[in-house]
């Protein structure tokens, strides 16, 4: 097990460092910088080259990736280019409020993927797995971006039940979000809950046909203790990796969904430091991206190994 964290580790700092290299690669090749974008029609002559010089735009590109590298090694991503404010204060509040809606969307989420998808393998192929069969497929067949806009249009234009657009200021405290989040927590839930709803039924559905369930059955086992007993734990099992995939995914889902009812959190900022040619924003944003994703896999992974005696008792063995 030490062995497998060891190398899990040096794959995770491996996918980051290429992470960083592409999308500091991706900003470079973009047209225009960030002393073009504010200067507009003055960028040009002794006022660009100034920018240049007071930005650290002026030297080679590979000279500013070693730098900054090196800066987030030692814990410090730099200062924005665009707003000349450490990053780590640009981030603050706007991660505090993406968490606050990641957060939700997990807690809302995950238990409702579990429990659908429990109720449509026991019943499989009866009128619940059918009904909700067919609304978790029709659910992510949809992007979150149309999602989303369907619900801003039924829910906030339609019926005026919720605020369609989140008008909140980024420092806002956790009492004035809450009531804003409603619609894109639900946006942000119904595709990752339909995942997970899938992949459970699956499992559970797999385990079901075991040989060893088949033999219980038999031997008179009571149906439901069979399921609490030797069904579920060994069909949700499974679904760790399947749960952290989803949480991966979700931040993704989070970026699209934010963009789109105005959120003030990560997502708003990646496009709006794209605009900005921002690249050091940029870069704290996918490595932080990467990191979590990296992180939550890892966990994932050795959750699994701990909670499966059989992978237990292999590394008892060897």
């Amino acid at each position: 097990m030490f062995f497998l964290v060891i190398k899990r580790i040096l794959l995770g700092l491996i996918t980051l460092f290429i992470v960083s290299l592409i999308t500091f690669a991706g900003v470079e090749v973009l047209p225009g910088d960030a002393c073009t974008t504010y200067l507009e029609r003055q960028a040009f002559g002794a006022a660009l080259e100034a920018c240049y010089e007071r930005l650290g735009l002026n030297v080679p590109a590979y000279e500013r990736y070693i730098s900054w590298a090196w800066g987030v090694l030692q814990g410090d991503f730099g200062y924005s280019l665009s707003g000349e404010m450490k990053i780590n204060e640009v981030l603050g509040p706007k991660v505090k409020n993406s968490l606050v809606l990641a957060s939700a969307s997990i807690l809302i989420g995950i238990p409702i993927a579990l429990l659908l998808g429990i109720i449509t393998a026991l019943w499989r192929d009866k009128l619940p797995d059918i009904i909700i069969s067919t609304v978790t497929i029709f659910s992510m067949t949809i992007p979150e971006f149309i999602s989303a806009t369907l619900l801003i249009l039924v829910v906030a234009i339609w019926l005026e039940w919720l605020p369609g657009i989140v008008i909140v200021p980024t420092e806002a405290s956790l009492s004035e979000l809450l009531p804003n989040i409603i619609l894109p927590v639900i946006a942000i839930s119904m595709i990752m809950t339909a995942h997970m709803a899938r992949m459970v039924r699956s499992s559970v559905i797999q385990v079901m046909a075991s040989d060893y369930v088949q033999m219980a059955i038999l031997k008179g086992v009571p149906y439901w203790k069979m399921v609490f007993k030797h069904v579920l734990p060994n069909a949700l099992l499974p679904a760790i990796n399947v749960v952290a995939l989803t949480i991966a995914w979700l931040l993704g889902g989070v970026v699209v969904t934010e963009v789109v009812f105005n959120y003030p959190g990560l997502g708003r900022l990646v496009i709006e430091s794209i605009s900005n040619r921002d690249l050091p924003v940029v870069q704290a944003l996918a490595i932080i991206l990467a990191s979590i994703y990296v992180g939550i896999n890892l966990i994932a992974d050795l959750t699994t190994l701990m909670l499966n005696p059989r992978l237990k008792s292999l590394q008892i063995k060897k």
